[in-house]
This record gives structure tokens, C-alpha cells and sequence, in this order.
């Protein structure tokens, strides 16, 4: 069952203003939601990020939250350039995947490769993928999902961690998508609920980074939730939606973790339209974070334009969203407040920006365009 996916974007006019005393940006007077200006923006930030590619390996999981990004550029980009990218991206990676097997960082780029193939139809975009996950169908790996080398060396072999939730299954359900072989679907959603029911806290409606934090508090004594992980489990929740038929069984159960998870990101947000690396101890990280910020712009919108959320309610929290990440971007399309690579919170430079980062925006502007396309928006 093929299922179209949200390839539309919101730009971005940002005045990169920063208060020096702080580091926080000040946000702008009145940042452009016009769909036209956002469209624009969204070009200027990936322009800059494909004319200053990343050292990261090209299949590597940073690299695969960008491609997503991109793809969604192109589904409403008038120049051809940003699918042109994505199509020589994946012939110079020969559409292979990352070199670990059962790795779901390794598995992201398969989400773009699959989104090609639906607009190309070339067999060899989705053949190392559909050879990758039919061999793990064939040797499943079962077991804890505890995260420590020490006793679980093979714990990146499961979904043990939450950002897994944004790398792994989409690319199950993507391939689900373009091919109809249910049994993509069905891992996809098996595996999503183990790793659920192992991280998800039902009280804060809100994931743990992994088994490691089961018991570590903030320095205010709350437990400790890393925003971009649930940025990423949030964009990992849309991405698996787009690809879900009405009828799945499991369906209603994530469309309730959904809206849960909404409510407690929303809950969260700070004046400035931001989120910090922190959701539940912004005040020892009062720095604004663009990464997990743009995969909540991005999921809160989506469920907007879908009919999940109450658009009166939230409808708000994401246009101030766009108008914080928008701040954070440079006049050349540089975004900035990039929390580097980690599994927690953490402070960081002001300049800090990484590929990931631009992915999340770029999905974020995806749904902020549409959204602002709307009627009654602004």
C-alpha cells in the first residue's frame, strides 16, 4: 500500500540576532509566516548546509536526518536542485546502508532511499535496503533491552534507545509503503511497543534516553528527559503515521501515545518558542535547542494539518516555535544552537550547528507551510 508522505516545507526569515549577555536569540519582530517567505528561508538554510556538507559518513545517521529533511525541500521546492542532491547522494552511496547490520543508526538512510524509489521507481534504490531488513526478518536478534556494554554488549542490535524510534522504524514502514509487504509493517510496529513499554515513563508521557537513566535525576531533583531524544521519538511517531493504514490494529495506541507525548512537549516549551536540552530542568539549561526544538515544530504541526491536535491549542506553541528556530539562523542560512552529538543534556556553544539540526528544521518548515497555507493561520 503505497501512502504519500509530507514532502512540504516552511521556510524561515530570520534575523540572527543574539542578546551577548546570554546567548539567547532575540527573537524576531515578527518573523514571515507567509508560506512564500518560509519557503524561502527553508532554501537558504539548506543551501548553505549542501554548499558546507558535513564530515560525517554519507550513510551515517546524522546524514540520514538531513537527507529526510531535503526530501521533504523537495516535495515543494520549484528548483529540481534539492531532489537532484538527493538523487547523487544516493548514487554516489550506491544506495547502501550503514555497515552494521542490526544497527538502526544504520538503517536511517534507507527512509530516503524508499522515498526515492516511490517517485523513481528504480529497483536498485531500495534493493540493499529490502536485502538489509529481510535478513534481519531472517535472523531476529530477541533479548534485554538494557543499555550497558558491560552486561549487554548486543543492546544497539534492539531498539534499546529512544532516538532509535526516529532512525529504525520509519525505514520498515517506508519500505512497507512502496512494496505492500506487510511483514516490514508488522516488525515495525512489534518493536516500537518493546522499546515503548521498556522507555516510555506513562506519568511524564515522556521517553528516557535509555535503560542508563532509569535512575539519574536533574540537579532539581527530576527525572532526567534529553529533549532532542524525544524530538526524535516524536518525528519517529509521524514518520511511522504517515506510512500506517486506518485499519492497523495498533494504530488508535499510537495515535494515543502521539497526542500524550504532545501534551507533555507542549507543556515544556519555553517563552521564546524554544525547548531546552532539559524539558523538565530548564533553568540549569537555559540555553535555546534548535534540534529537538525543530522535531517538536515539526510534530506538532504535522498533527495539526492531520486532524490529531486541537489546532486552537497548538496551533499557537508551533507558530512561536518557527518564529524561535527562525532566530537561529544566520543571514547566509547557518542554523545555530545545534546541541552536538550526545544521549543528554548538556551545554554547548551558541554557534553549534550540525547536519541533524538542519534535518529537523527542514522537516519542521515541512509542516509549518502547510500549516500556514491554511486559512485562518496567521
Amino acid at each position: 500500500m503505497n501512502r504519500p508522505w509530507a514532502l512540504v516545507l516552511f521556510a524561515i526569515v530570520p534575523r540572527h540576532v543574539v542578546r551577548a549577555e546570554s546567548g539567547v536569540p532575540s527573537p524576531p519582530a515578527r518573523a514571515d509566516l507567509a508560506p512564500a517567505a518560509v519557503l524561502a528561508a527553508m532554501e537558504r538554510v539548506a543551501d548553505w548546509q549542501l554548499a558546507h556538507p558535513s564530515r560525517h559518513p554519507p550513510t551515517d545517521w546524522t546524514q540520514g536526518a538531513f537527507y529526510a529533511g531535503v526530501m521533504a525541500l523537495a516535495g515543494v521546492a520549484d528548483s529540481p536542485r534539492f531532489l537532484d542532491a538527493m538523487l547523487r547522494m544516493g548514487a554516489a552511496n550506491d544506495w547502501k546502508l550503514g555497515p552494521r547490520p542490526y544497527d538502526a543508526d544504520d538503517q536511517v538512510v534507507g527512509q530516503t532511499y524508499a522515498e526515492l524509489y516511490r517517485l523513481r521507481h528504480d529497483p536498485r534504490m531500495i534493493a540493499a535496503l529490502r536485502e538489509r531488513l529481510d535478513w534481519i526478518l531472517a535472523h531476529p536478534k530477541d533479548g534485554s533491552l538494557e543499555f550497558e556494554p558491560a552486561t549487554n554488549p548486543d543492546a544497539r542490535d534492539r531498539w534499546s534507545w529512544c532516538d532509535s524510534l526516529f532512525m529504525g522504524p520509519p525505514a520498515w514502514t517506508r519500505l512497507y509503503a512502496v512494496t505492500g509487504d506487510k511483514a516490514y509493517l508488522d516488525f515495525a510496529v512489534a518493536h516500537w511497543w518493546m522499546t515503548s513499554d521498556y522507555l516510555y515513563d506513562p506519568a511524564e508521557h515522556l521517553f528516557l534516553r535509555d535503560s542508563t537513566y532509569f535512575d539519574r535525576r536533574e540537579a532539581n531533583g527530576k527525572k532526567i528527559f534529553w529533549s532532542r531524544g524525544n524530538g526524535w521519538v516524536m518525528a519517529g511517531l509521524v514518520r511511522l503515521l504517515q506510512d500506517l493504514p486506518a485499519d492497523q490494529p495498533a494504530r488508535d495506541r499510537f495515535v494515543r501515545q502521539f497526542q500524550e507525548m504532545a501534551g507533555a512537549v507542549l507543556a515544556c516549551q519555553q517563552p521564546d518558542g524554544l525547548w531546552r536540552s532539559s524539558l523538565l530542568d530548564p533553568q540549569d539549561y537555559p540555553l535555546p535547542e534548535t534540534s529537538g526544538s525543530g522535531f517538536y515544530c515539526y510534530a506538532l504541526a504535522w498533527g495539526i494539518n492531520h486532524g490529531l491536535l486541537d489546532r486552537s491549542r497548538f496551533a499557537p506553541a508551533v507558530e512561536r516555535a518557527w518564529r524561535g528556530l527562525a532566530g537561529c539562523v544566520t543571514p547566509e542560512g547557518r542554523l545555530t544552537h545545534v546541541q552536538p552529538i550526545g544521549a543528554d543534556p548538556r551545554k554547548f556553544d551558541v554557534d553549534s550547528t550540525e547536519v541533524y539540526g538542519v534535518g529537523a528544521f527542514l522537516l519542521a518548515g515541512s509542516e509549518v507551510y502547510r500549516l500556514a497555507a491554511r486559512p485562518g493561520t496567521d
